[in-house]
């Protein structure tokens, strides 16, 4: 008979996609998906704003050929942002869903647990560090979001 981590404290162990035993505390779990959820409104805040800023920029009418370079500049520089954000949080999303899962703390290449280090840095993060070391590196085929 087993026992959920809620009656006897312990931590949940989870069986992820590659059958590897993930073990993640059931406080520290909540914890994590606090941390998501927050990054999560704050990045939909900020992609929503500088959309909002971009499409401004573009009503602004610029006379002479200085104003509409720094225009055209400033529109550039927050669609970049705006996209830097909107990958980000597409990654937030996803550790969202493997909490949901029960994946969240497995690498998606190979299966083996993500240092809790690395999670307390990047909640997010979808690989091991020697799985991420592997993909910058181009060893390693981006697996789908």
């Amino acid at each position: 008979m087993t026992m959920d981590a809620s009656v006897t404290g312990r931590p949940k162990t989870l069986i992820g996609n590659y059958g590897i035993e993930v073990t993640m505390d059931k406080k520290k779990l909540e914890a994590f998906k606090k941390r998501l959820e927050t990054r999560q409104q704050e990045l939909r805040r900020t992609v929503t704003r500088n959309q909002a800023d971009g499409r401004s920029a573009d009503e602004d009418t610029a006379q002479d050929i200085a104003d509409r370079a720094a225009s055209s500049y400033t529109k550039e520089f927050l669609f970049s942002q705006s996209n830097n954000e909107r990958q980000t949080l597409m990654m937030v999303d996803g550790a969202l869903a493997r909490i949901r899962e029960g994946s969240f703390g497995e690498c998606i290449s190979c299966g083996k647990e993500i240092n809790a280090k690395r999670l307390e840095a990047v909640p997010w993060t979808r690989h091991c560090i020697e799985c991420q070391e592997k993909l910058e590196q181009g060893l390693l085929e981006e697996a789908p979001r």
